[in-house]
């Protein structure tokens, strides 16, 4: 039987029997000279270590938590000295440079890595690192140096077979990690900033999910349902889909049954909770998942209920407001994870120390690239179609306009005006009495989601319009409701005036918009202040929008430009997609031109007979 030094730590030891000593088992022996292990009185301790100081001065220990290319590793330290640890518990004291100390806060990280430390080098799960740098929040004993985004194993996913797109590299990591995360805690966030592709990644990781015989349900709002659609149909065309929503939507489960993904409202997750509780869903994706930030509403309430074994949150802005924010937002991707609202409350102040405090757990949970970290990636130009789907109330007023007219096979160039300036917004044709144009449009609601991020962003923005009363809309709501500078370029400008508002606009450090007419302000000037482009109205013309999209996109520009062409489905408004889309090449003429082809009465009259029901 003998003392004994194993790592850094004095132990005693009788045949093949190890004693790890805490502490107070060595002041034990040093204050008596007669301390017992294994049922018998020790020898003195003094006697063995004779070299060595025993010093009555503690020493504090940290946790150190850092990545290789494959794993999260732990260790426990004093300065640079690693601290024993024996079957995942601390030994709160170690030898250095021949001085024992008493580690005082050995016990605080015992309560931290308890049960959670199970492999003899330190290897730690995603699961348990989440936990770790939970129970940290009482403690801040923590120096993260993990990568958690970075693993190299997460690479190790190969992208889906049947995924038609190329992916960036940021693109590929994301998935790969999405999918780590889910085999992992079965839940995560992709908080990339607007434009980066959130939504392709999201699809690939439907579409490997769908190649393994698992459903997927897609809550977003109700201006994205039919870009949900779309970019599934584009990039994984083999994803049977359909989008559950508005009056003729099945009531019946089993219809669901029929489709690998299925795409709703927020507000049907509310009221066909208990139908979509009726399928077995593996995945379950919320998009603009602030929506859900809101603790106490119907909608995240009914969103939270849907029961499904894995879920992905998709925001460009994950924290807008407040500190419940996040808490909504991880306690819908793994329940109580961080307790109840109260006891998050309790525990994390709502301002910038609370912040502070809850970034390290909303970052390990996280996947977030920002424009400027991938824009070696990125095309200096990126176009972002945004297809919508009107609402009940606006079919019902469109179909009131276009049925205006006895003989659709009729050319009306005032009716196919009037059914251009409603799909611009219900108030151009007088068609409701609606003061608030946030509710009465989806479009303005796809709008003001996508200046919302811009402006969070502190950048500056461009829309092109060719309505006067559309002006007014833009220049009244916008600058209320985000308070921010808007200003406008239309006929009515005089001309010495607007290059003063342009340069205003280039020079102003904040957020802002400038409205702009397409053919007042579609060429000539130069405003590479903005690098958001958004086509509120399609022209017929190409060339026009193109000329227009120029006026940020042009030498000077030290950004990608984003540009966002808005317009309705099943409306006159996807004829002129169509016509641009297949035209954008080519020195087409206006439609209202002299020089009017067969293919342009064709599109007038395919324009009219479109209906958002369904074409006739």
């Amino acid at each position: 039987m003998s003392w004994d030094i194993i790592g850094k730590h004095i132990c005693v030891i009788e045949g093949d029997q190890v004693g790890h000593l805490n502490a107070i088992d060595v002041y034990k022996s040093l204050s008596n000279n007669n301390y017992i292990a294994f049922g018998k009185v020790q020898p003195e301790i003094r006697s063995y270590f004779s070299d060595i100081y025993f010093s009555n001065i503690s020493v504090e220990a940290n946790i150190i938590l850092y990545s290789t290319k494959n794993e999260i590793m732990i260790n426990i330290v004093v300065g640079k000295n690693k601290v024993d640890i024996v079957n995942g518990v601390v030994i709160d004291q170690i030898i250095i440079n021949n001085e024992w100390h008493y580690i005082s806060n050995a016990e605080d990280i015992n309560n931290i890595i308890s049960g959670l430390i199970k492999s003899d080098n330190n290897q730690i799960s995603i699961s348990e690192y989440l936990e770790i740098i939970k129970r940290n929040q009482k403690y801040d004993l923590i120096e993260d140096k993990t990568h958690i985004n970075n693993l190299q194993k997460s690479l190790d996913f190969m992208l889906p077979v049947g995924l038609v797109a190329n992916l960036f590299d940021y693109q590929k990591k994301g998935y790969s990690w999405m999918n780590l995360m889910l085999n992992c805690i079965h839940g995560c966030i992709l908080g990339d900033e607007m434009g980066l592709g959130k939504t392709l990644q999201a699809i690939s990781l439907i579409l490997d999910r769908t190649n393994n015989s698992k459903k997927t349900l897609v809550i977003a709002p109700v201006s994205l349902l039919e870009n949900w659609k779309s970019e599934l149909k584009k990039f994984a065309p083999y994803v049977r889909t359909i989008v559950h929503h508005g009056s003729n939507r099945s009531g019946n489960y089993k219809a669901l049954l029929n489709y690998d993904c299925v795409i709703t409202s927020y507000s049907n997750a509310v009221s066909d909770n208990s139908m979509f509780n009726m399928v077995t869903w593996d995945l379950l994706v919320i998009d603009e998942a602030q929506n859900i930030k809101n603790p106490n509403s119907k909608r995240r309430t009914g969103v939270k209920n849907i029961h499904s074994e894995n879920r992905l949150a998709i925001t460009g802005t994950p924290f807008e407001n407040h500190m419940i924010d996040i808490w909504s937002l991880i306690d819908f991707i793994v329940p109580g994870y961080l307790g109840t609202q109260k006891e998050f409350n309790q525990e994390y102040a709502d301002d910038i120390n609370g912040a502070t405090k809850i970034e390290p757990i909303l970052s390990s949970f996280m996947i977030r690239r920002l424009v400027k970290d991938v824009a070696r990636d990125l095309p200096e130009k990126v176009i972002i179609p945004q297809p919508i789907i009107m609402s009940d109330l606006e079919i019902e007023l469109y179909e009131e306009i276009r049925n205006s007219l006895s003989n659709l096979n009729k050319i009306s160039l005032p009716l196919l005006t009037k059914l251009r300036m409603f799909c611009t917004h219900p108030q151009l044709t007088d068609s409701t009495n609606e003061l608030d144009p946030y509710k009465t449009s989806i479009k303005y609601q796809r709008c003001c989601q996508i200046l919302d991020e811009v402006f969070m962003r502190n950048e500056k923005a461009l829309i092109f319009t060719s309505y006067q009363n559309m002006f007014e809309i833009f220049k009244k709501d916008i600058s209320n409701r985000f308070s921010v500078e808007v200003q406008c370029i239309n006929g009515t400008t005089p001309v010495d005036e607007r290059q003063k508002i342009v340069n205003w606009f280039n020079n102003y450090d904040k957020s802002a918009l400038l409205v702009l007419n397409p053919v007042a302000a579609g060429t000539g000037l130069n405003i590479t202040g903005a690098n958001h482009v958004i086509h509120y109205n399609l022209e017929w013309n190409p060339a026009k929008e193109d000329q227009a999209s120029a006026r940020a996109y042009r030498r000077g520009q030290k950004k990608t430009v984003f540009i966002y062409r808005l317009y309705y489905q099943n409306t006159v408004e996807q004829i002129v997609n169509q016509r641009i889309e297949t035209k954008r090449d080519m020195a087409s003429s206006a439609v209202l031109d002299s020089s009017k082809t067969k293919s342009d009465y064709e599109d007038i009259l395919a324009a009219i007979k479109m209906s958002p029901r369904g074409n006739l």
